[in-house]
């Protein structure tokens, strides 16, 4: 041990802060996503899907959020199809921003049509191509959609590092 060292509690003041999301994400059964439209904050479409609770794990996370913002209890198996850093954007978003996105796999069109939204997090849900969603996001969060839509594809999960969004 050096003279450098830190009890935990101490240590963790010297390094990086990080907040942490996790999301499903779901397509209809032509292959296009499913995005809900938020009624705050800058970026309006988003998957089902929040920030993580304390001592609650990603995939966690992502099946309460999916179960508190559609309606739709997911029981499947976790497969992760990208995660993803945003850096810390100063008063902003005062940390670093991870985020571990899921699949939550194909919704049958009466599964989207059931969704129940909670009101005070989103007014809509759509479902649009790939190409259609370009014209609706922001190039950040488009890049973070095909960058899962190719992972999907690929059987493999993605890592993005994302500039802040504008």
């Amino acid at each position: 041990m050096t003279s450098n060292w830190l009890p935990p509690e101490q240590y963790v003041e010297t390094i990086a802060r990080a907040t942490s999301y996790a999301c499903l994400y779901f397509t209809d059964p032509e292959g296009r996503p499913v995005q809900l439209r938020a009624v705050y904050g800058a970026e309006r479409w988003q998957w089902p899907g929040g920030n993580m609770d304390p001592g609650e794990s990603p995939w966690q996370c992502a099946v309460r959020e999916c179960a508190e913002e559609t309606g739709i209890r997911f029981e499947g198996e976790p497969r992760l199809l990208a995660s993803v850093f945003l850096a810390d954007r100063g008063r902003s978003w005062p940390a670093n921003h991870i985020g571990f996105i899921f699949d939550g796999g194909v919704l049958t069109r009466e599964r989207i049509a059931g969704i129940v939204l909670d009101p005070a997090e989103h007014d809509a849900v759509a479902v649009h191509s790939v190409e259609e969603w370009r014209r609706l996001m922001s190039p950040v969060t488009f890049a973070r959609l095909e960058a899962v839509e190719a992972a999907r594809r690929a059987g493999t999960a993605s890592y993005l590092e994302l500039p802040s969004p504008t």
